[in-house]
């Protein structure tokens, strides 16, 4: 019984250890950086995509009948919203990142 609190112990110490001697603005920049990288890759591709959903829906609503072609009429102007909402996203994210950052420079 006297080994498996003395396993606890040492776990516990260990754990805190990494805390107390670990650099959290390190940590921070990297995961910073990671999602400024990641939002760089993902969202513009995210908003073409969305932009060719929206002409296919517009194109395909334009064959229905009135009620679905205006519906489709809504979904292709709901996609090509979110595509501008996304470049905008892209756009904007690296500087307000930054800013979360103290003004050091993140490398998108």
């Amino acid at each position: 019984m006297k080994w498996k609190h003395f396993f606890t112990v040492m776990a516990l110490l260990s754990l805190f250890s990494n805390i107390a001697f670990a650099d959290p603005t390190s940590q921070l920049k990297q995961a910073l950086t990671d999602l400024c990288q990641g939002l760089k890759n993902m969202v513009p591709v995210a908003a073409m995509l969305m932009v060719l959903l929206a002409s296919v829906i517009y194109a395909t609503g334009q064959m229905m009948g009135a009620e679905t072609r205006a519906r489709a009429n809504v979904w292709a102007t709901s996609c090509l919203t979110g595509a501008l909402i996304g470049i905008m996203i892209s756009t904007v994210a690296p500087v307000v990142l930054q800013t979360i950052n103290n003004n050091t420079p993140i490398n998108c």
